[in-house]
């Protein structure tokens, strides 16, 4: 008897030493699993930089900076005093201690929501309360209210962005680090009435980094995710300007000109009357430029190393695809003159 009494403890203690492993690990939950969003999105960076976080290991040197108690209770109740003395820093210290030293207790969530309030409130760090509220959400989601953290950890990255980041005393743009929070927000509230406005923020920052590329595709899935809303109208017109950026710096690929003129024409089509007309200037600018390409390539053929002949073909191309172009006089008068010589130059 007393063997099998043994033995169910063991089993009790490993069962109880598992479930504890899994709530610990990022988002997960009996029954609900991950809750991060599941579909892709092109143009954030990598789910491993900005999804999977690192749990919170014990301090070397814990007899110097670990917690001060011997155990949770005791350590939160110190926390506790600390802050009622308005020793804020301290505080802070010692609640990242428990959650480190206890972090499977039930002290632990609290202590851990209460860090981040004083990061935020008191020590006026958001970059700081960021990271420790996003601890909350991914460790702790079943022991906090899931969308109104969220909320919060928006709302931090919009500090973010206003405020840039302090170091020594000045400031500093932080674009990199600040699209990766509202990234890191709408991966894990996929659902959230601010999702949207969020990967327009992402796309702008992607800009500002010069990341021209991916800022479309974030523009592009936005509006794949959410149609029909301000937010999708707003990415439509941002794409297309955007697109005759990259253009404009990649004129001379012919593809790159026709699938941004397509793209236009039905930007256009699902515009609004403002809208629809910078569109409709922009695709003209996109034809002008893909004329100006097709133009030159057939003056490449005009020359003394090559044939009449090639040079004919080459410009009745060009008229055949041109008609009414702005080149098309200057290609008729020649390609007269060519015929006119016997096809000899």
């Amino acid at each position: 008897m007393n063997a099998k009494i043994i033995v169910c403890a063991c089993t009790a203690a490993v069962i109880s030493s598992v479930v504890a492993a899994v709530l610990n690990q990022p988002g997960v939950g009996p029954g609900a699993g991950a809750r991060y969003a599941t579909d892709a999105y092109p143009g954030f960076d990598s789910e491993d930089e900005i999804v999977k976080p690192s749990r919170k290991e014990p301090r070397l040197f814990g007899w110097i900076n670990g917690p001060k108690k011997d155990d949770p209770a005791s350590q939160f109740a110190y926390c506790e005093e600390l802050i009622g003395d308005g020793d804020y820093s301290k505080a802070a210290r010692h609640l990242d201690a428990l959650v480190r030293e206890w972090p499977t207790s039930s002290q632990a969530p609290e202590a851990q929501l209460k860090l981040a309030e004083i990061l935020l409130d008191r020590l006026q760090d958001p970059d700081e309360a960021f990271s420790e509220y996003r601890y909350l959400l991914d460790f702790y989601s079943l022991q906090c209210d899931y969308n109104a953290t969220a909320d919060i950890l928006y709302r931090i990255a919009g500090i973010m962005r206003e405020e840039g980041k302090t170091i020594l005393f000045f400031r500093f743009r932080n674009t990199v680090d600040v699209r990766r929070a509202y990234e890191s927000c709408v991966l894990r509230a996929p659902g959230a009435v601010w999702a949207a406005d969020a990967m327009l923020a992402i796309a702008e920052l992607r800009e500002e980094e010069g990341k021209a590329l991916e800022a479309i595709k974030v523009y592009e899935n936005l509006r794949n995710i959410h149609p029909g809303g301000v937010q999708a109208k707003t990415a439509l017109l941002r794409e297309a300007r955007t697109r005759m950026e990259v253009l404009r710096e990649y004129g001379y690929n012919r593809s790159r000109c026709r699938d941004t003129i397509d793209f236009l024409e039905l930007a256009a089509a699902q515009s609004d009357a403002e809208a629809r007309e910078e569109i409709v200037r922009l695709r003209g600018q996109a034809e002008r430029m893909l004329e100006k390409e097709a133009f030159l390539a057939a003056k490449f053929y005009d020359s003394r190393t090559r044939t009449a002949r090639s040079a004919i073909n080459a410009y009745e191309k060009f008229l055949a695809d041109f008609p009414a172009g702005v080149h098309a006089g200057e290609v008729k008068a020649r390609l007269e003159e060519l015929k006119a010589n016997g096809g000899e130059k």
